[in-house]
């Protein structure tokens, strides 16, 4: 019987330039207004020309924790990604229903847009973990696992910004991306392509009809918030026991804000990642906490645990032609 094929490097979209349009949804749940219009008003900021997608303010019904129904969500998702006048895709928030809207895109459409106009920035974190693994599986391209836009940590922490607009503007400047928390959990260095995201988004992934087969070979993040060390215990088995994780390079930690006592739940982490025998360094710096990096996923790069390093090998958006 053969392993899970290799994790794949993605298609990088286009850096950013000054002027360039730029579109905010809500894949999934609802967004305070005053955010929204605080996240905006930075991103004009950066010279760029944020609009909002026509549901971005929306919501539901009868299921409040969703920014309106699926069908829009998607509706303002696939529009986004088709238009070729739009450059990025910012993720207003997390929350939950990305999951939802994941399989009612049409794929071949979005595949064709890109073909014709280049592939676009994706930008979130947390639930849009959902959407990242579908970039990557059903479009072959490269996101980025950054900061919502109306999120606290964008609009209260500066070198969270400039993070992000430094990879959206000048990503040859971050290939060498390292928290000054950073530690290793296990030594050693290891090289692959970048993955993952929200833990219980991953697990939560699995059996689904184009779920990626597996991490073998990639570089995996993780991080996740609101999840008691025996949950985040839960999530890891699962992954396990599915094996998902057998022939992972290496593992990248990152916040794990609200998720109990830190000690408790290293232990878990040792416990659960330990045995695979490859690098991990813990605390890195991105997810849920104060302050967030911006991680490329889809891209080649190289983990030095020890020293608290993620390399890539080339920048996670391309210059523009």
């Amino acid at each position: 019987m053969t392993g899970p094929a290799s994790v794949g490097a993605g298609d990088r979209p286009r850096r950013l330039v000054p002027g360039d349009r730029v579109r905010i949804v809500a894949p999934s749940g609802p967004v305070a207004p005053e955010r929204l219009d605080a996240g905006a008003d930075l991103l004009r900021g950066w010279d760029l020309d944020p609009v909002e997608a026509p549901h971005v303010r929306g919501r539901h019904a009868t299921l409040p924790y969703l920014a309106g129904t699926d069908e829009e969500r998607a509706r303002d998702l696939q529009e986004a990604l088709c238009d070729p006048g739009v450059a990025a895709v910012f993720a207003a928030r997390g929350g939950y229903g990305a999951q939802r809207v994941a399989d009612l895109l049409d794929w071949a459409a979005v595949r064709a847009a890109f073909r014709a106009h280049g592939p676009k920035a994706l930008v979130g974190f947390s639930d849009v973990t959902a959407l990242h693994e579908a970039f990557a599986v059903r479009a072959g391209v490269a996101t980025l696992h950054g900061p919502a836009v109306a999120g606290e940590v964008f609009l209260k922490d500066e070198p969270t910004r400039e993070h992000l607009r430094r990879t959206l503007f000048a990503p040859g400047s971050v290939r060498v991306v390292t928290s000054p928390t950073a530690r290793a959990l296990v030594p050693g260095r290891a090289s692959g392509v970048t993955l993952g995201g929200c833990l219980s988004l991953l697990a939560a992934d699995l059996g689904t009809p184009h779920a990626r087969a597996g991490a073998a070979g990639g570089l995996l993040l993780l991080e996740d918030v609101g999840e008691p060390p025996y949950r985040v215990d839960r999530a890891l088995t699962q992954l396990l026991r599915a094996g998902w994780l057998d022939g992972v390079a290496g593992v990248v930690l990152g916040s794990w804000a609200r998720c109990g006592p830190y000690e408790d739940l290293r232990a878990v982490l040792l416990d659960r990642l330990g045995p695979l025998g490859v690098p991990v360094v813990e605390e890195f710096g991105f997810g849920h906490g104060d302050s967030a990096l911006t991680m490329p996923l889809g891209i080649r790069a190289e983990l030095d645990a020890a020293a608290g390093t993620l390399t890539y090998d080339v920048p996670a958006l391309r210059e523009r032609r």
